[in-house]
Order: structure tokens, then sequence, then C-alpha cells
């Protein structure tokens, strides 16, 4: 563990210090001329697995190695997607605009071209590239819940300047293109029809004759024309998987997907929609997250139940289930419904958390002992959770371990972008710890780290 992670981190560090180092001074003021809306980097397990099986097939089309690819769910009604060296961000403004599987395909098969392709973002739109990114790491569920927890939504100051780059991307009319071309060639070649991808653009052609003040966000990024669109065309209708058919199994993900984020964004709606009769599964799944967002346990549980009976073995319920009892105080209530969604999903870390954050908060020494193990199994799994270190960091300090809770809050700050807090805590840990375990080793990686980083900023003036 402890030479894995060093790697790790002194990837993680590299690419902090050379954004920080670009793009500090031109996106920290900027700041306050983010988007009126807050941007965040939302991360719920069952949408992350549709967007990634939606992707697979043109990331290996285009000869990209899937697995070094991160693909982003940011939380914001603006219609939007980007991609940058190694990430691929889609809005849930731009899922809920799709009407089908294909054609959120089209639009990703358009993305991973300009992968593939290389495509830079536009350097004169640095300065206007300020996202506010927060990362809620427990899944989807807990979004409404910590929402106002300054801690849980702290500000990833290390990855700021990441994402505002990303943010910032733009491309020339000729590399949109290209990128279309590129685009319906790796769809074909995944066996996928291209017709998504020209009926998500055709959908928004009036786009180009607005202010660019009016434009969607992915149309200002993204130039679009009649002509772009009638050459994309032209290229899809000749290819022979023109009319392949969206699987069931595609439709069906797709369909549950925004029917998941219309129950968080849209509430009063999704609980319209329930009242329909024989309202299908997507339905009353959206109904079951509204009554949850309107603070509805009673209702929002009864409702998951009856989706139970039908999926008893759908670890997502089990999920939600047990989110909701926890979050409504219920904590003893919910250990049950987490276990099961981590049996039936043991490769998942987000639900791990989950049960993890769920026994420690149980009053029995045993049981927090557990759910140190439980968080300690999802940071194996993924170790830039920063979430699931807090919660650690919390355990380990209810059970008396002084030296491994301030380990833990320096990997919680180190990844939050806390440099200054993360070597403090490090300082701590590495004098408290035995020396050469794991841990000690991984507290003395960031204290070197951390103290190279102040030395780099140091040498290139103040910043």
């Amino acid at each position: 563990m402890g030479g894995r992670r060093r790697v790790h981190l002194g990837k993680r560090l590299a690419v902090g210090l050379s954004l920080a180092a670009a793009l500090s001074q031109s996106l920290v003021p900027s700041l306050a001329l983010a988007q009126s809306e807050p941007l965040s980097l939302i991360r719920d397990t069952e949408i992350e697995e549709t967007l990634r099986l939606d992707s697979e097939p043109l990331f290996k089309a285009a000869g990209l190695e899937s697995g070094s690819i991160r693909i982003l769910l940011l939380g914001s009604k603006d219609l939007n997607a980007f991609a940058g060296p190694g990430v691929m961000a889609v809005f849930t403004g731009l899922i809920l605009e799709t009407n089908s599987p294909n054609e959120l395909q089209g639009v990703i098969a358009h993305e991973v071209a300009h992968l593939a392709g290389g495509h830079s973002a536009r350097s004169d739109e640095m300065s206007q590239a300020g996202l506010r990114p927060f990362l809620l790491t427990m899944g989807l569920g807990v979004l409404a819940a910590l929402s106002g927890n300054v801690e849980a939504g702290a500000i990833l100051a290390a990855n700021a300047s990441f994402f505002g780059t990303l943010g910032a991307m733009g491309y020339s009319r000729e590399q949109e293109s290209r990128a279309d071309q590129a685009g319906a060639t790796y769809l074909e070649s995944a066996g996928l029809s291209g017709k998504g991808l020209v009926t998500f653009f055709d959908n928004f052609r009036y786009q180009e004759v607005f202010s660019e003040a009016r434009r969607f966000a992915y149309f200002r990024s993204h130039p679009l024309s009649s002509d772009r669109i009638e050459a994309l065309r032209a290229r899809v209708g000749k290819l022979s998987h023109l009319d392949t058919p969206d699987t069931p199994e595609s439709i069906s993900r797709h369909a549950i997907m925004k029917a998941k984020l219309h129950g968080f964004i849209n509430p009063n709606l999704a609980v319209v929609k329930c009242a329909e009769p024989k309202a299908d599964y997507p339905t009353r799944y959206a109904c079951a997250i509204a009554q949850y967002q309107l603070k509805e346990p009673d209702r929002a549980l009864k409702l998951i139940e009856a989706l139970l009976k039908e999926q008893p073995d759908n670890p997502y319920l089990w999920e939600l289930k047990g989110q909701i009892l926890f979050e409504f105080g219920r904590t003893a209530e919910a250990e049950a419904p987490q276990r099961r969604s981590v049996t039936l999903k043991p490769s998942a870390p987000l639900l791990r958390v989950n049960l993890g954050q769920t026994l420690i908060a149980l009053p029995e020494p045993s049981k927090i002992d557990e759910g140190i193990q439980e968080l300690k199994t999802a940071l194996d799994q993924d170790d830039e959770n920063s979430v699931a270190w807090r919660l650690l960091a919390q355990a380990y300090d209810s059970r008396g371990r002084d030296g491994l809770a301030r380990y833990a809050t320096a990997e919680y700050n180190y990844i939050e972008g806390d440099r200054r807090q993360a070597l403090i805590f490090a300082l701590r840990a590495r004098d408290l710890l035995e020396r050469n375990t794991p841990e000690w080793r991984r507290a003395n990686d960031i204290v070197l780290a951390t103290e190279n980083d102040r030395q780099v900023r140091g040498s290139s003036g103040p910043g």
C-alpha cells in the first residue's frame, strides 16, 4: 500500500503544481465571476455506472484507455459538457435534455473526439473560467442533506484551477467539424447509430441566432452552425449502423438515470408524475427520491418498500432506503439496508462509505471498529474520497487512536487542497505513529510533498 500510494501522491502533486502555477493568478480572482448557480461534482454509483457503460465502447473505438479517463457528473441545470486531459465531464442539465441513450452517446462521442484529437482550451477564456467545484462523495442522496454543510462542501482548492481550465474549453469551428466527423466514426466502429449525434445538435439549431449571453454554455464553447449540422447529417446517413436501435437495457438505464436526476432536481414535478395511473419504475423511483427531498421520509420509504418487492436485489434501492433512515435520525435502522447494498455490490466504494458512516455513528465500539474497516476498504478502492478520510479520522478519534486520526485528517486536507493543514496534521501523525508503518510512511510522504510544494511556490514568487 505504501509504495503504491507514494507514486499516486507524486502524480497528484505534479498535476496540482503545474495547473496551479499556470492558472492560480488568472482563475482565483475570477471565482467571484462564477456562474450564479453553484457547480457541484456529484458522486452517485448508479449514474456513474450508466455513464461509464455508455462511454467505454467509444473510448475503445477512439483507441483511448478507458481506465485512464475519469468521468465527472457535474450538478448544474445548464446544458453543458466538456473534455480535457484524462477527464470528461457531463452536466446533469445536458443529461436531462437528451431524449435517448443514443443522443447522449452522440454527445459523448463528440467529446471523446476532442480528447483523442488533443484539442486545447482557448487561452483568452481562462480568466472567465471561475467554477466552484464542490465534492459530495456520499452518493447523490446526500446532496440535499449536506448542501448547507460547509465542511462537506469544501472547495477543492487544489483542483479549482483544473476545473476552471476544463470549464473554459472552447473549440474552433474547424475543430468542431473534425470532432463531429471523428465522433461519427467512433459511433460506427462501436456498432452504434450516429443518428442521435445529429438529432441532438439539430434540436438546438436555433442556438446560433441567440446572443452569446443567451446561448447554452455547451454551444458557446462548441460553436454550432447549420452547415456543420448538414455536413454531419450527410456523413451519418452513409453509415451502416444508422438504423441500429438502442438496446432495451440502455433505454432502461437512461430512463432511470434521468428519473433519478428529476427526483432530486425537480421534486415537485416528480411527485405530480407519480400520481399518473400505472406509473413505470423510473417514475416511481423518482417519486420516492422526491418525497425524500421534500422531507417526507415515511412516504419515501413506503414507495421504496413497494419497489423493493419488485426488485429485491437492487443495491441502489437499499442504498436509498438506508440513506433516508440515516439522514432522518434512524441510524440503527439504517444499518441493515446499507449492509444489503454493499453485499449486492461490493465493488462500489461509495456504498461502503455510506455503511461506514452509519456504523461509526452507532454507540458500540465493535460497530465503530467495523465501520473503520468498511471505510478503509472503500479507500482501498478509491483513495481520493475525501469524505471517507474525514469519517475515518472521526472514527479513529472516537476510539482514542490519535496518530491514525491525525494521519487520516492529513489525507483529507491533502485531497481538499489545504496543504498547510495537511502538513500540520501529517507532522503530528508522524510523531505519534510507529515508525515505518504504512501510515507513518504515508504521513511522511505528505510532509515531503507539501514541503517540496512550498519550496516550488516560493521559488516562483507569490501565488
